[in-house]
């Protein structure tokens, strides 16, 4: 139980790695907020995970500073602090050349992914310095370390999120208030078949044998691995780590 008693904002919390880091910290004691665009989706979460009293669902838009503020608000009034951020709603965007893009989508991967955490970093921030502390842990990417043909703006926007993390960092850690980004990998969830179907809509299996084989460990990732590090960036085992990039990538960005 190793966040007993504390009370975490997911966002993004009906994907893949959001419902497995929810699933965590149900386990280990947490009180959860979990956002995502869809009532349905939040439901069918909910649902999975047997419906627990201490499960809020807030319908939030990244994008949407009133919502995003609103979910902060209603964290608070329903558990009385805000102890962790758990920032990983987010978008792969469409794969293609950089020359290929509209300026339309481009930003939209910049704004989901960029804005989206920031705006959690804006209204969450202040809170956590009133109360004393918390800990912020914003979702990047492998391919905010490394470049990945076809996939610019996602690049952009996760090298964008580290440096938000060091600046916050920088800003915040005299207040106690820890931000580290987690950067996963390759992982075995739908992002990753959606990059599969774009690169190769013929053969989606030659892009996951492509990636595997450029691995260390030879292997995608799974979900409940990273939310096994959110669990430790999010808990006071990583007291001393601050304004880090925490990769979980099997070694992919070594290679």
């Amino acid at each position: 139980m190793r966040i007993e008693g504390k009370t975490a904002v997911i966002t993004g919390a009906t994907g893949g790695i959001g419902s497995a880091t929810a699933r965590l910290f149900l386990d280990e004691g947490a009180n959860l907020v979990l956002t995502g665009r869809s009532v349905d989706k939040l439901n069918q979460l909910h649902a999975e995970l047997g419906k627990p009293d201490n499960a809020l669902l807030c319908v939030v838009d990244a994008l949407d500073e009133a919502a995003v503020k609103a979910s902060i608000d209603q964290c608070l009034s329903a558990f009385g602090r805000l102890d962790i951020i758990f920032a990983n709603a987010g978008t792969e965007g469409v794969v293609q050349p950089l020359e290929a893009y509209s300026v339309e989508d481009f930003n939209q991967t910049l704004l989901v992914n960029v804005t989206g955490v920031w705006l959690y970093l804006k209204h969450g921030v202040p809170v956590m310095r009133d109360q004393g502390g918390g800990a912020i842990v914003a979702v990047a990417s492998g391919a905010g370390v490394v470049g990945f043909p076809g996939l610019c703006p996602y690049a952009a926007s996760k090298h964008a999120v580290c440096g938000m993390v060091k600046t916050a960092c920088i800003e915040n850690a005299q207040h106690g208030v820890r931000i580290n980004a987690l950067a996963p990998g390759p992982i075995d969830n739908r992002m990753m078949q959606s990059l599969g179907l774009q690169s190769n809509p013929d053969d989606p299996d030659a892009f996951r044998d492509m990636v595997m084989s450029s691995n260390p460990m030879g292997r995608y990732g799974t979900s409940e691995e990273i939310a096994k590090l959110a669990l430790f960036l999010g808990s006071e085992e990583s007291s001393y780590c601050n304004g880090g990039v925490y990769l979980a990538d099997g070694g992919f960005t070594a290679a």
